[in-house]
């Protein structure tokens, strides 16, 4: 397959016009339709006045379509899947939230079994151990400190799978789970927290190395108290998750935390939830009640948001109209914050287009809206 676009969009530049060669599932060529070492032949296809890039990998997602990841179950999560790979979504971490004991290993046990069948790319434990101060949509009751046997047993269900787990690094026992879960191969990342400034840094020491949505769900910003948000932007370890939906954060700060901290540190993300992809309505998330009105996902009966219904076009679109740069450096910006940077944070060897990767692309009209999705060398 040749395929030829007037711009294609990689984690190291911009080739305009440009090609790219793929056989089978990979990348074997790619390249400038103005340079040297053009594959002979008619393109495959010519797409013309479109922009290409990688497949975007969202690291944090609770589902789509209807589907829920907490339901562990193969059509709940294969519902998820169709929804955000057809919004461009080639790389899909499923993320749980707090559950009981014995719930949170059935759910890992059946996601781990689907992320071995290559359905998924791994499991993102967001839960139990967050704090009850700053636990946003989850469930209180399951809610409790990190002990060494649970967090053995959970990765022993998880059978390699786990990729992430998000813990409050204040909690009784915190700083040697992380320890343990770093051991264990998976990021520890640091969210739903009411961690002061020492605590968080002292988590960041421990091994912590990603953000949970940075504001959401954490102690906020004060200038005599600067919190977990200060710890974890000025470390360079540290890499940002920002739910760029429009709800959960304002461009401002999208903009700014950006500049602070570079374009190799933030990882947008959807943090979405079943009703994504879908109409206003009643959901759950876990054991939690759901409404969305508008668009926007609350836990039922109160003013907490519940993740969001946001696909990644749409953060991503958000990020090149917000970020402040001219098209074609924001472009490059929101490439390797959507694609190229998640992928790095949960060493995953999808995340950009280069020969020799995985050929996950996305085709995108001049409005930035979704016109066609690669996965894997075949056309979504």
């Amino acid at each position: 397959m040749l395929i030829t676009a007037e711009r294609i969009v990689t984690g190291t530049g911009v080739l305009s016009p440009g090609w790219l060669e793929v056989t089978g599932t990979v990348v074997t060529g790619l390249g400038s339709g103005l340079g040297a070492g053009v594959p002979a032949g008619t393109p495959t296809h010519a797409l013309g006045a479109v922009t290409v890039v990688p497949g975007f990998v969202d690291m944090h997602t609770h589902g789509g379509g209807s589907g829920a990841f907490p339901d562990a179950t193969a059509a709940s999560s294969l519902a998820s899947r169709d929804l955000h790979r057809k919004h461009g979504t080639t790389t899909m971490i499923a993320s749980l939230v707090s559950a009981h004991p014995a719930e949170l290993l059935r759910q890992v046990a059946v996601l781990a079994e689907q992320v071995q069948d290559g359905l998924l790319a791994g499991i993102h434990l967001e839960g139990p151990w967050l704090s009850a101060q700053r636990c946003g949509a989850h469930e209180p009751t399951a809610l409790r400190d990190p002990e060494p046997s649970e967090i053995d047993r959970v990765f022993a269900a998880g059978k390699g799978t786990i990729r992430m787990v998000t813990i409050a690094p204040e909690l009784h026992g915190a700083l040697p789970a992380i320890r343990r879960i770093s051991d264990a191969g998976a990021v520890a990342a640091i969210g739903h927290t009411d961690a002061s400034y020492e605590q968080t840094r002292a988590g960041i020491k421990a091994g912590a190395r990603a953000a949970t949505h940075l504001f959401n769900a954490m102690r906020p910003l004060h200038h005599r108290d600067p919190g977990p948000i200060t710890a974890l932007v000025e470390d360079p370890r540290v890499t940002i998750e920002l739910i760029n939906d429009g709800v959960h954060l304002h461009p401002a700060l999208y903009r700014n935390v950006t500049r602070w901290v570079g374009p190799d540190r933030v990882a947008l993300i959807t943090d979405a939830m079943a009703a994504a992809g879908m109409s206003d309505g009643a959901y759950t998330l876990g054991a939690l009640d759901v409404d969305v009105t508008d668009g926007v996902a609350r836990v039922a009966g109160t003013t907490t948001i519940a993740g969001s219904t946001a696909t990644m076009d749409l953060v991503f679109r958000n990020a090149v109209l917000s970020c402040g740069l001219d098209r074609e450096p924001a472009l490059q910006l929101a490439v390797r914050q959507a694609s190229v940077n998640p992928a790095r944070a949960l060493g995953l060897t999808a995340g950009d287009l280069a020969v020799g990767g995985p050929a996950d692309l996305v085709v995108l009209d001049d409005d930035l809206q979704v016109t066609g999705v690669l996965y894997r060398g075949t056309w979504v």
